[in-house]
């Protein structure tokens, strides 16, 4: 059983090895979603995020949050059984301008304890298990995000950016940094509000550099794979408009519904509008609240075709929902969701946290 593992576990990182120079879906971490709040709503959040999350989603969002000190948030979900950490860390600071806004985000998406089994096996083919040295691999991004309001006569207009360095790294086998810029703007009517976001405006650039011994070399080669080299990895923009709305149904209960067109640029994908170059996803939500104490969740997202037995397809997608409750100073948000493909169904559990510091 043991051999079986590690047998699965090199497949695994040669893999990551060999692919870490494509093009699609580069940083694709970056695409999984902040907050169980946006991840119960099925990722619909770019008109209603309305936290120190929001510089993940919409950074000009920072700009119409009503606070006068600065505001905390943390998430941590594990996937995959464990085996995959997808954690959050991330501030909003007002300015002295009570109108502009100051974000700071760390994000980090990794696997860790991961056996190096390149040295599995001896010249003479016996296998030393003493040669077995764990390593991690892992993605940062460090976001800076900043917003501020833009006055007009019919409504709020809210402008903002990011500026983002990504760090990724597998083990000491390869690293690369990179960065990039995000441009986005919210809009609040009487009734309706629109946000827009261009996520990596400019591109992002990330520069891959490899240190591999020979003898790894050799294992790569005689396993099959292809010997990563020196290269750069380009992202390219990707688009989200949202639409959002509340309700009041009554007294006691509120609800906001949200619907959000994603648009990639990177080449055909299996979304709900697959082109190519251009791709459209959708991500709907609905958020109802409890005199804003108490809050219930739903979405759906995701939406992919796929193909029965005689060549038919189908279309699927993927169910989300989440609660969350506001103690204070403190709101607490839970969310059950999927990650990974349809098919898999790896669903994990999300849960994020959310502290308003007050001004002495």
């Amino acid at each position: 059983m043991k051999l079986i593992k590690y047998t699965l576990l090199l497949l695994i990182t040669t893999s990551i090895l060999s692919e870490v120079s494509a093009q699609k879906y580069s940083n694709e971490f970056l695409a999984i979603g902040i907050g169980a709040r946006a991840r119960g709503m099925g990722n619909a959040a770019v008109a209603s995020t309305n936290s120190v999350f929001a510089g993940y989603w919409n950074p000009a969002a920072l700009g119409a949050l009503d606070i006068e000190a600065p505001q905390f948030g943390a998430m941590h979900t594990e996937q995959f059984a464990g085996v995959a950490k997808f954690d959050y860390l991330g501030a909003v600071l007002p300015l002295a301008n009570k109108d502009r806004k100051f974000g700071f985000s760390v994000i980090r998406f990794g696997i860790d304890d991961i056996p190096n089994t390149l040295s599995l096996f001896e010249a003479d083919g016996t296998i030393n298990y003493d040669n077995i040295v764990p390593f991690s691999s892992a993605d940062y991004a460090f976001i800076g995000s900043y917003a501020q309001k833009i006055n007009t006569k019919k409504g709020n207009l809210f402008v903002g950016g990011n500026a983002k360095v990504i760090y990724r790294q597998i083990g000491p086998f390869a690293s690369s940094w990179g960065f990039g810029l995000d441009a986005s703007a919210l809009y609040f009517g009487k009734k309706w509000r629109f946000g827009l976001v261009v996520k990596d405006a400019t591109n992002t650039f990330n520069a891959w550099s490899f240190n591999l011994s020979e003898a790894q070399k050799n294992v790569l080669s005689l396993s099959g794979n292809d010997l990563p080299i020196n290269s750069v990895e380009k992202t390219k923009p990707q688009i989200a408009l949202g639409v959002a709305r509340p309700f009041k149904l009554n007294d006691n209960w509120n609800l906001l519904a949200e619907m959000d067109w994603i648009a990639t640029t990177d080449g055909k994908r299996n979304t709900l509008i697959s082109a190519d170059p251009i791709s459209l996803d959708l991500a709907v939500g609905f958020e109802f609240d409890f005199k804003d104490l108490v809050f219930l969740r739903l979405g759906v997202n995701n939406f992919q075709k796929e193909s029965n037995f005689d060549t038919t397809d189908f279309l699927t997608i993927q169910p989300n929902l989440g609660i969350g409750l506001k103690l204070r100073q403190f709101k607490i948000d839970y969310a059950f969701t999927d990650v990974g493909e349809q098919r898999n169904q790896t669903y994990s559990h999300v849960i994020s946290l959310i502290l308003n510091l007050k001004r002495n």
